[in-house]
């Protein structure tokens, strides 16, 4: 029979995600949840202790035993069972981590415990996208793309406006769309090149460079502006870079303020637990719609309920951008 603490265990056991603020590790984060994770489970209420049956001597001038008779039969309970004897039931709770965020970058990171580890290899081999906002501001080049770099060049930027910008987007992501068809290893005027665009699961076959599957402004007021970034094998390092070289390309200079991925898959900041609720009771809550299948399925991981998901997301986002364009 289960015990309670075994029990909630099952209950954690999946997919969920947490909001990782800017300067922290996301190694520090993990060790923290699992630091509570481990206390919730081991805080639930034990079960009754064994009994077993001991032969006790009687106490000294007893009256109503029988003469010759020094012990008597009687159910005590086994303390060598005892949780101050045997210690917590659960040792260790290990928890496992998608895409990482560098220490700088903030946003969803979804995180997986027991059989969501093998949920979460299986959504990351769909080829899913991520998203992001990614601040700039232009005048500005240090040697690492930040601007909490070392100042390698200042510049001008008064001649910039948002409709050169825009153009430069265009190319980015033209270069990119011709990158991300390349990458595919599939032939464009095949049936099956066109069933896999229309549900968004053409992209890079394997492990490719970074790529931009979609990218605008959603915010310029000089020197600083945002965009909104959709991306493929992607660092935030990557992305600081792309900054830098959209300076570049406006002849001028710019540098990355923040990056913040607001969608993974299909997590988004809305599925994120915040700081305050990195706890058994609230990540229950949290992985109850990602928990993940424990039959065994010959079912292709293309028709995974996380593939459908994410399906949808896309188709829903190419029809969005067709609807701007």
């Amino acid at each position: 029979m289960a015990t309670p603490a075994i029990r909630m265990f099952r209950k954690i056991d999946g997919l969920f995600c947490v909001y990782k603020p800017s300067g922290v590790h996301w190694k520090l984060v993990r060790d923290g949840i699992e630091t509570n994770l481990l206390k919730g489970v081991n805080a639930t209420p034990s079960q009754p202790l064994p009994k077993e049956v001991r032969f006790l001597a009687l106490p000294a001038g007893e009256a109503e035993a029988p003469k010759g008779l020094t012990l008597s039969a009687a159910s005590v309970p086994v303390l060598s069972k005892h949780t101050l004897v045997t210690g917590p039931e659960f040792q260790n709770i290990k928890v496992g981590v998608g895409h990482r965020l560098d220490a700088s970058s903030s946003g969803v990171l979804v995180l997986a415990v027991g059989n969501g580890n093998k949920a979460l290899n299986n959504l990351y081999k769909t080829r899913v996208t991520r998203d992001y906002t990614v601040e700039g501001e232009f005048g500005t080049a240090t040697d690492d793309f930040s601007n909490t770099g070392r100042i390698v060049e200042r510049s001008t930027y008064g001649h910039i406006t948002k409709d050169k910008l825009e153009r430069v987007l265009a190319m980015l992501q033209g270069a990119n769309q011709k990158a991300l068809l390349m990458y595919s290893n599939v032939d464009m005027r095949s049936q099956e090149a066109y069933e896999m665009a229309v549900r968004g699961l053409l992209g890079p076959d394997g492990k490719s460079l970074p790529i931009l599957t979609g990218l605008r402004c959603i915010h310029f007021q000089p020197p600083n502006f945002t965009l909104e970034v959709q991306c493929l094998n992607e660092t935030q390092k990557y992305l600081r870079k792309v900054v830098h070289e959209i300076g570049l390309e406006l002849r001028s200079t710019a540098v990355c303020k923040g990056v913040r991925r607001t969608r993974d898959g299909p997590f988004t900041l809305q599925d994120a637990l915040t700081r305050h609720h990195w706890k058994a009771s609230d990540v229950i809550q949290a992985i109850g719609q990602y928990r993940p299948s424990k039959k065994k399925s010959k079912t292709p991981i293309k028709d995974s309920p996380l593939q459908e998901l994410e399906e949808s997301t896309t188709v829903n986002q190419m029809n969005s951008e067709r609807e701007q364009q």
